[in-house]
């Protein structure tokens, strides 16, 4: 069983240290050293994330994978976050952990998460070269759509409930919020 003692104290966090952690149901991810901790997602959240899942999933060509949450993305050392779906070439998959840039990530909204998702984990991914950052909201319905370019965000979309938004990114597919709720 692991121990406070030998978790960092004195020091940044790195993705090796994630490895000491208990298994316990909670969200630990890491920005700049920093660890984060989240407590497990209502039910709402899962059936939207659930949802969307098997939608992109059911489109996703044969070169690219769906994961849902908890995998880790780990685009350095000092950084590793789990989005709630992500899309990524096969190829880039690798056997613990992906590093290479997401080309999706999806961040379903609830209370404790807004800041995060909005504001944090939306710098760190533009930062990671993450092409497509996706927010869902389950209270309004609502889908945010962010595109990178030319290594910065921009608003490529914003849908709300029976509105559709037709994606080409990563790969063609149509997403109406309200369709999400239903789980």
């Amino acid at each position: 069983m692991t121990t406070m003692t030998e978790l960092p104290r004195d020091r940044e966090w790195t993705v090796d240290d994630l490895a000491l952690l208990p298994d316990d149901g909670l969200q630990y991810e890491l920005v700049d050293g920093v660890l984060l901790v989240s407590p497990a997602p209502v039910p709402q959240h899962q059936r939207v994330s659930r949802a969307l899942f098997r939608l992109l999933d059911a489109a996703a060509p044969a070169d690219l994978e769906v994961f849902y949450a908890p995998v880790d993305y780990q685009p350095t050392r000092r950084r590793s976050l789990q989005p709630d779906l992500l899309v990524v070439r096969r190829e880039d998959v690798g056997e613990t952990r992906l590093t290479r840039p997401l080309l999706l990530a999806v961040e379903v909204l609830s209370r404790g998460s807004r800041t995060k998702d909005l504001l944090l984990k939306r710098g760190v991914y533009e930062e990671s070269g993450v092409a497509t950052y996706w927010v869902v909201d389950p209270e309004e319905p609502s889908l945010l759509v962010l595109e990178l370019h030319d290594g910065r965000y921009a608003e490529a979309a914003r849908v709300v409930g029976e509105q559709a938004y037709a994606a080409t990114r990563p790969f063609p597919i149509s997403v109406r919020p309200v369709d999400l709720l239903a789980g």
